[in-house]
């Protein structure tokens, strides 16, 4: 049976899926990064010699891998699974100390990373003696391939069995927005299957020309760099945001066809730059997930990209990525919805007893299909907790309308309760993002001695605006029952993120409080 983007059913491992893939239009462009591109045949030439240099190491290993976003990484991150050992993806803004207990929480057995990073020789001081070490350089020259494999000296390997559909193939660490990060162990099937769901849905083709900035340690990431290069297309690579006017001129320039991003993303883009000022002509469509967007913001992002597709999403790292879409047709009457499950997976809503909640009643998103996690590595407790009777516990509220169209309500552990009410974040934010001179708010509560707790909102104005407190709560009483209204409204320059792009509520309201 043929699947969307030439996977099928029958195959176990993502990469025998990429080299079929591959094998079909070897000389086409996979990955092109500054001045260096790589075609399929020269990513699986890089591939299998990843595959050479982790001879020898037992199957099932952990590999850890610390490197930005670039055409090596893609190489060892398929090499590993090729070798029939783990990948672990490291975070490469994170400081050494917390990625030597990731590396010691994994048990990784290889750490493989680029030296030029700056946390690299701290890192490697610090790791337990039985790790094997192996130096690779990010390397965006036109011979970057060749360096590559000649780096790890190796261009042959033994084979290797093919791994199996629920065999392990990742552990993405992930803190969420609250609590100690978790290592999510994902399938060969997890993410095959995501991957497939992803092609199908967007229409991806290999006539594609994506565009990535989101980190690929992060599971959206990934998600794109799977998907992309599993229909034959071709991802050109970014390393972050910093600098949003460059990826628009890339847009421009390099004929990108798509494009995905965070609300952060999105809300950078619409507050630093005028989109209107580029040539967006050849991108069809843009995807959003990693948290929930406000109308506000895709109601400008929409009206500054007339004629281009938007999928907002909505997904979890334990899910690999992807559990929902809405269908860019459905935007205007189902505005705030993130949309219905995509091919494979079953999503309901229920209250704390696990039972199913009528229409329109907040509850519990749950969520069952191939593309859920088998668990978190080493912690049970935590798994027992979140996978109950086949079906994932996501942690986020939400509801669905009489069509079955879903709409997150907030966070179970974000929810602010103030007085005799409970109040989501989320809904105080959608009503102060709707104000033109507002570039992102967030929502959380603080500790109240009459109320318990009291809602803070923390603002960042767009450049040059004059927003004020009294037209943030005067806004807010237009549109907001009385005891939604903010209590202590901030203005600040930035957020305190996840390495996703999520914020921190928890930790904005500390840093505020001081």
């Amino acid at each position: 049976m043929q699947a969307a983007g030439g996977l099928k059913d029958t195959e176990s491992s993502i990469v025998e899926a990429l080299k079929v893939v591959g094998g079909r239009t070897p000389a086409a462009t996979a990955l092109a990064w500054r001045q260096s591109t790589w075609t399929y045949s020269q990513l699986l030439s890089a591939v299998e010699s990843v595959q050479g240099r982790l001879a020898g190491i037992e199957p099932g290993a952990r590999v850890a891998i610390l490197l930005r976003n670039s055409p090596q990484y893609a190489a060892l991150y398929y090499g590993t699974l090729a070798a029939g050992c783990v990948a672990v993806p490291l975070n490469a803004q994170e400081r050494a100390g917390v990625l030597c207990r990731q590396l010691e929480h994994s048990g990784a057995r290889v750490l493989i990373g680029d030296s030029a990073h700056k946390e690299w020789a701290a890192l490697c001081s610090s790791v337990s003696p039985g790790i094997e070490i192996i130096t690779v350089a990010a390397d965006h020259r036109p011979d970057s391939v060749e360096r590559f494999v000649q780096e790890l000296g190796t261009t042959s390997c033994a084979p290797t069995p093919a791994a199996q559909a629920n065999q392990l193939a990742v552990i993405l660490y992930t803190s969420g927005t609250t609590g100690r990060p978790k290592g999510v162990m994902l399938s060969h099937r997890n993410i095959r299957s995501n991957a497939r769901a992803i092609i199908a849905y967007l229409g991806l083709t290999a006539s594609e020309r994506g565009l990535c900035v989101l980190p690929f340690h992060f599971s959206y990431g990934s998600s794109v760099l799977n998907s992309h290069l599993l229909c034959g297309a071709t991802l050109l690579l970014e390393d972050n945001l910093a600098f949003p006017h460059v990826t628009l001129d890339r847009i421009q320039n390099d004929s990108v066809t798509g494009f995905a991003g965070v609300p952060s993303t999105f809300a950078l883009l619409l507050g630093r730059c005028r989109l209107e000022d580029y040539d967006l002509k050849s991108l069809h469509y843009i995807t959003q997930a990693g948290g929930a967007m406000p109308r506000a913001t895709i109601e400008r992002l929409r009206a500054a990209t007339p004629g281009i597709e938007i999928f907002i999403m909505y997904g979890q790292t334990e899910a690999t990525a992807r559990l929902t879409y809405l269908p860019p047709n459905r935007l205007d009457d189902k505005l705030g919805s993130v949309g219905v499950a995509i091919d494979g997976v079953e999503i309901d809503v229920r209250d704390d007893q696990d039972r199913c909640v009528p229409t329109e009643t907040t509850g519990e998103i749950c969520a069952r299909g191939p593309n859920v996690m088998l668990g978190y590595w080493n912690d049970p407790q935590a798994t027992d907790k979140v996978l109950r009777g086949g079906w994932l516990r996501t942690g986020d509220l939400g509801h669905r309308d009489r069509d079955g169209y879903l709409y997150i309500d907030g966070r179970v552990a974000e929810m602010i309760k103030t007085g005799a009410f409970r109040v989501s974040p989320q809904e105080v934010e959608e009503a102060i993002s709707a104000l033109a001179e507002v570039q992102e708010v967030a929502v959380a509560g603080i500790a109240d001695d009459m109320l318990g707790q009291a809602i803070l909102a923390v603002i960042i104005p767009k450049p040059g605006s004059n927003l004020d407190v009294r037209t943030i709560k005067a806004h807010c009483h237009q549109c907001l029952a009385a005891y939604k209204v903010p209590k202590r409204v901030e203005f600040v320059d930035a957020f305190p993120r996840t390495a996703s792009g999520k914020v921190q509520r928890l930790e904005l309201a500390r840093k505020v409080n001081r």
